[in-house]
């Protein structure tokens, strides 16, 4: 053993943010701890009602604080995060599992004056907070889903409706929300009972089954109180999709108040032209958007993410409402995938594999890119084969995060190179690898003795 000399190590630590503050948030309490700028420090407590969070922060510009960290309890940080971050202080999102895990003698002393220590020595890492405009348009993103889940609940107690009645057409036609299966229904709350009436309102062509079997699954039991019953759900079901359709407006809104801070004023009109004449077709596919999205996205993060194929409108929306177009805040693709909780991460233990951490995740974008892999199951692309391959030798489950991986790192790199998407990289790496298998069983098939270049009879 050798010694290397003095070192200069010192056992303090540095203080980095000097008028900070530290919060505990409660549903009705607020503790505050401060450093104003004469450099003493002060504890206060407030409630929750909107006055009193406004004199909290007229309390910290006053005395001059800068920064604030605070934990994430619920959603009780939201409204003190919208006033503290229109009064220019800057605003540290805590992870509570974070700052818990720095030992410490937490119990001696108050949470907000723990983590005001904390953040003054900047050991406080923050969460992702998206834009203004992003944070609005997921708001009106999540409650849309709502509504649909709400809607779809109400197909599903249509549908036991329809058993009560023992009409089984919902078993033959693959999508009673379908026009078929809607008017088919409207039909019936009318009061409708006559089964060949009833086929005389749709085109029996676009079914597969035959109007024999069509007949038959439409003979039932037609009492009065299970037609009014039928004449109520799809009441609820027309108020959720006129709900749906409002959000729609309320989305489109927002993405245009956001290509409007990207692209010019002459040029957002175009934009919102284009997709006003696409957008103008009757019907739209369940659950999608009514209006053409794939414009604003194009001109929002600079590329066409749409040639992709696992992308759509619907889970582009979802990704930048929680991500927001900065990707600089995560240096490498890397990064915005350990973010994600899309890499793998390794247990190990005294130089030995444990496995892997299972956790889980309720990152709205990570469930954007999981559902995305999941439809590439059948698809011909690529990464499609990837997802059959990696499902047949190692599961389903890595399967989907591991092409969930790849799509999202091919996001950020599109994203932050504003480059176009080339599926014809993808076809090259895809050929490469079968010449390398190919490669890799003639040479297994030579250790064995066969001479794969005589054709075998």
């Amino acid at each position: 053993m050798e010694k290397l000399g003095k070192s200069n190590l010192k056992m303090e630590l540095p203080m980095l943010n000097f008028h900070s503050a530290g919060i505990d948030v409660g549903s009705m309490l607020m503790s505050v701890s401060y450093t104003s700028s004469d450099g003493n420090s002060y504890l206060f407590e407030s409630t929750g009602f909107t006055g009193d969070l406004k004199k909290l922060v007229q309390e910290l510009v006053g005395a001059g604080v800068t920064d604030a960290a605070m934990e994430a309890t619920g959603v009780y940080w939201m409204s003190l995060y919208e006033l503290m971050e229109d009064a220019g202080i800057k605003v540290t999102l805590i992870n509570p599992a974070h700052f818990k895990n720095v030992a410490a003698q937490k119990t001696d002393i108050k949470d907000c004056q723990w983590i005001h220590q904390l953040h003054a020595h900047g050991l406080l890492r923050n969460s992702h907070i998206a834009a203004d405009h992003f944070r609005e348009l997921r708001n009106y993103i999540h409650e849309r889903g709502v509504v649909q889940n709400q809607k779809s609940d109400t197909l599903n107690r249509i549908h036991r409706l329809l058993t009560q009645m023992n009409i089984k057409v919902q078993h033959l036609i693959s999508d009673i929300e379908g026009v078929g299966g809607m008017k088919l229904l409207r039909a019936i709350a009318q009061g409708i009972s006559d089964p060949g009436e009833l086929l005389t309102l749709i085109d029996l062509k676009r079914f597969k089954a035959s109007r024999e079997e069509l007949l038959e699954s439409l003979q039932g039991i037609y009492k009065k109180q299970f037609v009014i019953l039928l004449q109520m759900k799809l009441k609820e079901y027309d108020f959720f999709k006129e709900q749906m359709i409002g959000y729609d407006r309320l989305i489109e809104d927002t993405l245009k108040k956001v290509t409007a801070q990207v692209v010019s004023q002459q040029e957002n009109g175009q934009i919102e032209k284009e997709a006003a004449e696409k957008g103008k077709t009757k019907y739209f596919r369940k659950n999608q958007y009514s209006f053409d999205a794939g414009e604003y996205l194009k001109q929002i993060l600079g590329v066409d993410l749409i040639a992709v194929e696992a992308f759509d409108e619907k889970m582009l929306l979802d990704i930048i409402s929680v991500v927001g177009t900065d990707l600089s805040k995560w240096p490498t693709a890397e990064h915005f995938v350990s973010w994600l909780k899309l890499s793998p991460r390794m247990k190990k233990s005294g130089g030995k594999k444990l496995g892997h951490d299972k956790k889980t995740i309720n990152n709205p974008a990570t469930q954007a890119f999981r559902l995305a892999a999941r439809s590439l199951w059948n698809s011909k692309c690529p990464l499609g084969v990837l997802y059959r391959k990696l499902s047949a030798t190692k599961g389903s489950k890595t399967a989907n995060k591991a092409v969930a991986r790849k799509l999202a790192c091919l996001f950020y790199i599109l994203v932050a190179r504003r480059q176009e998407y080339d599926p014809s990289l993808y076809q090259k790496k895809q050929i490469n690898q079968e010449k390398r298998e190919i490669a890799k069983m003639k040479k297994m098939a030579e250790k064995l003795g066969f001479d794969i270049k005589k054709k075998v009879a």
